[in-house]
């Protein structure tokens, strides 16, 4: 789409007459008029009058009009801010009382109003962020353009950026206001009591007693803002070590947390985890800050067991410490033997944290583990103080660097030590800018993680964001993953599926989106009868609960990240009893499968590729639905786009060639056999068009089988993809050929020995 469509399509009405005006820039530019290189001087039209009234009309007249419009816009927001925390600071309660003296009503009055005026300051804000940015790509897009027309002579691009970097318009941090707008959200939430979640139950008041659902999404860079102010209006921002200032611009920036990973040279633990491999493990080392402040540091194993369960081993290290970890030498004997005099004996705590230390370090040496790859990123987190069901991150500024020493010869870190000490010593911050290319990945969007926990499933206004044009689902993206398939491409053989739709925008029309999202639930909702009408509480083997969006997981309880204790178990939905063909009623969870006879499932389990019975087939078709419900033309597993692995693709190419390899090895046996018999050779000649056969018989067997196994693969079947037919015709073929070449040269050197006798 042309620029001048884009800039069209993101004006806001109430500010329309405020934009850059492109098309002008356009006319004064004359682009139409060029007709030959600006280089030559009979051709070209443009002359230093044409070129003073586009830099004037460029640089003074609309770059002041988009920068005074921002500086005013932005200064009445924080001045609408200051109002509103005026109006409310009388309702907080003063220091020698625990409670206000205002009516309660009238308490409640005032929040409301002050409500409404948040919902239009946040939503502003969203809107000259997005101001900010279309017209800063405006202004380059017309300075590009005029100097790719207009040749070397006349340059405005130079100009253009000088001017930029004294304005703030493009540059304006509005995380302080975002956060003044987080605290006033919260304190009227308390006076209203408008939490759409109901009050936290009894068995609800800690940490980690109940599932964990976790949603991962992309948000791309024009839509963090808008996300951020559309969470908060719900949930707080958490504070990392808040200062005992109530004043609301004093408050900390959000936190830059490293994680280093860990692998070895062969990179196991990432292969275990893109083939999600049962008890696939990770390793990494935590901190938040820079190191030179000596932050705490985590090292933080976690396994992920069958059905998505996971188990953390967590230890506190200090940065002094962590190489005599790493290597065996240091195991926390001090903090051991501290909680054991605590309690005057053994401490369930010091056992504990002895055996973590001993599987953290025998898991290193088991696997020799060696540091690999940083992320470093910024956070924002949401959430209730005190209230845990629904936490919400967004890590923005995502940077994934090397850290291996692969080559001994030039290695990225030094080999006996944890870390690479440029990045740290230096205060290196994002972008990274002193690190060489090849080294580091910018991840170009930011990424949200939701997670919910009991009553929090039914909160809307998270089913809304889930669902939005905002964000686009990442099931399972990591970002250790992530940073390997980039990074360390010549060092692993398979990629996860996510890094093909980096290329594409993840932007959405919210219109199209909500159409999408509309057609996708009548959809899901017309599945879901289908299936709960006819198949009982058992599915088919060949149907697959549908998982590709957080609505249907939110309705279901279920995640496609899910943290539990292994003794918990997800409830599952009750099925109605269903009616079958004879008017009978079959019990809860069987199926009408399970009534035909033994026999048959039998005879199934023998010839799995053998038809079933006519009867059988006659009885399936004899069942009578339930009113409003017909039969699906298309099973649930065949819905949505086809996702196959690279290597399926390549392994089938893989297999043809290697029959039409052997078809050219038989052909020409068959060429140098023909040519080397003689005129009255005929057992040779005759074997030879026998090896042509072969020959031709290889090429068209490899040919059936590769459309065969495109088809199925396409198609998603779950039958066999192997076929022994071909292969035995060609061995045992070629075998018979030459037994009995062997016995004809026999029989025939056996009777010219007997007329030489004779």
């Amino acid at each position: 789409m042309r620029f001048g469509k884009t800039l069209k399509k993101s004006v806001y009405p109430p500010w329309s007459g405020k934009y850059i005006d492109y098309h002008k820039l356009k006319v004064l530019l004359k682009e139409d008029d060029v007709t030959k290189d600006a280089s030559d001087s009979e051709g070209s039209q443009w002359t230093e009058q044409d070129e003073e009234a586009f830099v004037q009309e460029l640089i003074n007249v609309q770059l002041d009009k988009v920068n005074a419009f921002q500086v005013e816009t932005s200064q009445q927001l924080k001045e609408r801010t200051s109002a509103c925390e005026s109006k409310l600071r009388p309702l907080a309660p003063s220091p020698d009382q625990e409670t206000s003296t205002m009516d309660e009503n009238e308490k409640r009055a005032i929040a409301s109003e002050v409500l409404q005026e948040l919902d239009g300051i946040a939503k502003e804000i969203s809107e000259l962020q997005k101001y900010s940015r279309i017209n800063f790509t405006g202004f380059l897009k017309a300075a590009k353009k005029h100097d790719r027309k207009r040749g070397a002579r006349y340059r405005v691009r130079p100009l253009l950026q000088v001017r930029l970097s004294q304005l703030p318009f493009n540059s304006e941090d509005y995380s302080p206001l975002v956060h003044r707008l987080s605290v006033m959200y919260s304190f009227v939430r308390q006076i209203l009591s408008q939490d759409d979640i109901e009050p936290k139950d009894a068995g609800e008041t800690r940490f980690g007693q109940d599932t964990y659902s976790s949603f991962k999404f992309w948000v791309h860079e024009d839509n963090i803002l808008e996300v951020k102010t559309f969470i908060l209006r719900q949930l707080p921002v958490l504070i990392y070590n808040p200062k005992s200032s109530r004043d609301f611009e004093s408050l900390p920036e959000d936190p830059t947390i490293t994680s280093l990973y860990f692998d070895n040279t062969r990179f196991d633990l990432y292969n275990q985890k893109v083939a999600k491999a049962p008890e696939a493990g990770s390793l990494r080392l935590r901190w938040t800050g820079n190191l030179k402040d000596k932050p705490a540091v985590f090292l933080e194993k976690k396994i992920v067991t069958d059905d998505d369960h996971s188990r953390e081993v967590k230890v506190q290290l200090k940065e002094k410490h962590v190489q005599e970890f790493l290597e065996g030498k240091y195991t926390l004997e001090k903090q051991v033997h501290r909680m054991e005099d605590s309690s005057q004996g053994e401490s369930p705590e010091a056992e504990a944290l002895k055996n973590d230390v001993e599987e953290l370090q025998s898991f290193i040496k088991e696997k020799n583990l060696q540091p690999m790859l940083r992320a470093n990123y910024t956070r924002t987190a949401f959430q209730i103080p005190g209230d845990d069901r629904i936490r919400i991150s967004m890590d923005t500024n995502l940077a994934l660097i090397r850290e291996d020493a692969l080559d001994q010869d030039r290695p990225i870190r030094d080999p006996n030590d944890w870390h690479r000490k440029d990045i740290d010593e230096e205060g290196m911050q994002y972008p990274f800018s002193n690190i060489r290319t090849g080294e580091i990945n910018r991840f170009p969007h930011a990424l949200l993680e939701i997670k919910l926990r009991g009553s929090a499933h039914n909160a809307e206004w998270v089913k809304d964001l889930m669902v939005s044009h905002l964000v686009k689902e990442a099931p399972r993206f990591s970002k250790f993953v992530h940073g390997v398939a980039q990074l360390f491409e010549d060092y692993v053989n398979s990629f996860p599926f996510w890094l093909s739709e980096l290329e594409n925008d993840i932007r959405r029309d919210p219109e199209t989106a909500f159409h999408e999202e509309q057609e996708r639930l009548a959809k899901r909702a017309e599945d879901d009868m289908a299936v709960g009408s006819f198949m009982g509480n058992r599915a088919s083997p060949s149907v697959r609960p549908m998982v590709g969006s957080p609505m249907a997981l939110l309705a279901e309880g279920g995640s496609p990240t899910q943290v539990r204790r292994p003794s918990q178990a997800i409830p599952r939905p009750s099925r109605p009893s269903i009616p079958d063909g004879q008017g009978r009623t079959l019990p809860e969870g069987v199926a009408q499968e399970d009534t035909e006879p033994i026999t048959s499932s039998r005879l199934a389990s023998l010839f799995p590729s053998v038809a079933l019975s006519r009867s059988k087939s006659t009885h399936r078709q004899s069942v009578v639905l339930p009113p409003g419900v017909q039969k699906p033309v298309t099973w649930i597993k065949d819905s949505g786009p086809v996702r196959v692995e690279s290597k399926v693709w390549l392994a089938n190419q893989r297999t043809f060639i290697k029959w039409l390899h052997i078809s050219i090895l038989l052909s020409s046996l068959s060429l140098g056999l023909y040519n080397a018999a003689g005129k009255h050779n005929d057992i040779a000649r005759a074997l030879s068009i026998v090896y042509t056969f072969f020959a031709l018989f290889s090429a068209a067997w490899g040919w059936y089988m590769y459309e065969k196994r495109s088809r199925l693969i396409r198609q998603r079947s779950g039958r066999d993809l192997d076929n022994t037919f071909g292969p035995l015709v060609v061995c045992v073929g070629l075998a018979v050929a030459l037994v009995l070449n062997f016995a004809f040269k026999v029989g025939r050197i056996s009777s010219m020995e007997s007329d030489h006798g004779s």
